[in-house]
């Protein structure tokens, strides 16, 4: 599949935003702290950004309020409501922080549930697609879900240590989500590098009894809208270089720096620390999306001989 930048930033930045607005309502950072305002705004811009930069890959962006009409039975509908529904206890929360210096538990609460749900839907857009083995399966919404709270926590982490309170909690927090964001995406990838296609031209044709069937003359001599976006492919050497580039920047140095953290939680070292765990882990994250997506394959290349 084509990776889209707009829908790489979307799925990240959002993911990043709706993580860090859970770790808020779940009371993690200092009520009235300067620290926890400037994590409130930051987490809706993230969110508010990640949602405008979807709409670039839309071919009418002016159209885009249709896709909320459909929402008994799109993924892709549900998100958005829920998108904007999430912003209203996420509104309120930050407001409550930023002019009154309150948390308010239940409202906090309300707020996670919601943003977790809204990453649910997203990742829900991709897993319902059975027309993509490598997508379809339950472990696609636990990864985003999963790699949302990590870097909400990694955020709030970093916040936490800017302000000058104690980082030790988030970082904690952090530590053990990075640990199950990477473990089930290596459980998402065991899976991909072992699935048998569910859709080959033998089964389409009915003749895999008779012989190995294939292509004879393309369909169409020029590019067009499926092959374009269907038929992206990146070399396995490409991919596996890629791979231990993601492992080395979101896991492994994070992990290091988070370590060093839970040692020393304040000062310039926890700060420094926390700064190269988030950052390391953005970096990572926007590799791993870009795979997601382009070792994604859709059953339509069958058609091209993909």
């Amino acid at each position: 599949m084509h990776p889209a930048p707009s829908i790489i930033l979307f799925t990240v930045c959002s993911g990043l935003g709706y993580g860090l607005a859970v770790m808020l309502g779940l009371g993690l950072l200092q009520p009235g702290a300067l620290a926890t305002k400037l994590a409130h705004v930051l987490s809706l811009a993230l969110i508010g950004g990640g949602l405008l930069s979807s709409t670039l890959h839309l071919g009418n962006p002016q159209r885009a309020w249709r896709a909320f009409s459909q929402w008994r039975s799109s993924w892709l509908s549900r998100e958005g409501v829920m998108a904007v529904a999430t912003f209203v206890p996420l509104t309120l929360s930050a407001a409550l922080a930023l002019f009154a210096d309150r948390f308010v538990l239940p409202l906090g609460l309300v707020g996670a549930a919601m943003a977790v749900a809204t990453v649910y839907c997203t990742a829900m857009i991709y897993a319902s697609l059975r027309t993509v083995d490598a997508w379809a399966t339950p472990l696609t919404s636990a990864c985003y879900v999963a790699f949302s709270l990590a870097g909400g926590a990694l955020l709030a982490t970093l916040l936490s240590a800017l302000g000058g309170g104690e980082a030790r909690g988030p970082g904690l927090a952090a530590l053990v989500l990075l640990a199950v964001a990477w473990g089930t995406k290596r459980a998402w990838r065991r899976r991909m590098t072992g699935l048998v296609p569910a859709s080959t031209p033998e089964t389409a044709t009915g003749l895999g009894a008779i012989g190995a069937v294939r292509l004879l003359e393309r369909p169409h001599m020029t590019e067009n809208y499926l092959t374009r976006e269907m038929g992206f492919r990146v070399a396995r050497k490409h991919a596996a270089k890629l791979w231990r580039i993601a492992v080395g920047l979101g896991a492994l140095l994070p992990a290091g720096a988070l370590v060093l953290l839970l040692a020393v939680p304040q000062g310039m070292l926890a700060t420094a620390a926390a700064a190269l765990a988030s950052l390391g882990f953005v970096l990572a994250l926007l590799v791993e999306r870009w795979l997601f997506f382009a070792q994604a394959r859709h059953a339509v290349m069958n058609y091209y001989g993909g």
